[in-house]
């Protein structure tokens, strides 16, 4: 299928590797140019050339936190006029709800609910200016069933959530459309981050750890890169216009729910 986004302009963020990367790249399969955005420059550039170098489209990279004012600021000037916004930032850590201060939620909520608004509300008004536009934003699974250990994330992220629902239907006569991506565990650096920590409390392997978890799985796996990225290619493309505000889970059945 033809996504009828050829020459668009995207910005991906945290997308040197993981479920960034692999949207970064199903956009470049579709020939969206890129604008990538990551904290480590090396592990960026090597990306952006391998993307160069397999789809030949254009590749440039704002290496920067994009959770901070000033790695915003660069990130938004690199993106000026994009068509495409995906964003991204790493999970909080896990643990108890006994152990997080307020430090701990302000922290969640700057990475994982007010960086998105802030690149929505910078990027956004020139989509709408020019009728068209896409906003993917990946969050997680936890928004629709909360993960105790994960208690950080289920509110930052579940607040962004409310934010998209609103603001995505008051702009969609626009063109723009806002959606949400909800990630179950896939085979990324978050899911060895994750499987450590059940290794450690537990004292087991991390093989059986992962095992363990897999088996709650009903697709007895971890989810790939490839196959959120093509999610994320199809909710940016000309084909997704219709689908407003919505919620679209990733995690190979293991949340047990009828909607």
């Amino acid at each position: 299928m033809d996504l009828g986004i050829k020459g668009k302009r995207a910005l991906v963020c945290a997308s040197s590797k993981g479920l960034g990367r692999g949207c970064a790249e199903a956009l470049a399969a579709e020939g969206v140019d890129l604008v990538l955005n990551a904290r480590g420059a090396e592990a960026l550039e090597a990306t952006a050339e391998a993307i160069r170098a397999e789809f030949g489209v254009d590749v440039v990279t704002a290496a920067a936190d994009v959770t901070t004012p000033e790695g915003q600021a660069m990130a938004i000037k690199a993106a000026q006029g994009v068509d495409i916004l995906v964003t991204n930032a790493g999970g909080p850590p896990p643990g108890s709800w006994t152990d997080w201060n307020r430090d701990d939620f302000i922290a969640a909520l700057d990475a994982n609910m007010l960086t998105p608004i802030a690149l929505i509300q910078a990027l956004v008004p020139s989509m709408m200016d020019r009728g068209w536009g896409r906003v993917v934003n990946i969050t997680s699974g936890s928004v629709k069933a909360p993960i105790p250990i994960l208690g950080l994330s289920n509110a930052a992220r579940t607040g962004l959530t409310g934010f998209v629902a609103g603001t995505s239907r008051q702009i969609a006569g626009s063109g723009v459309t806002i959606n949400n991506l909800l990630p179950g565990i896939h085979a990324t650096d978050r899911a060895i981050q994750l499987d450590t920590g059940v290794s450690n409390a537990q004292g087991i392997s991390m093989e059986q750890a992962k095992t363990n978890r897999q088996a709650t799985i009903p697709a007895g796996r971890y989810g790939t890169a490839l196959e959120f990225g093509s999610a994320c290619a199809f909710l940016c493309s000309d084909r997704a216009g219709f689908i407003v505000g919505q919620n679209l889970l990733l995690d190979g059945g293991a949340i047990n729910a009828t909607l």
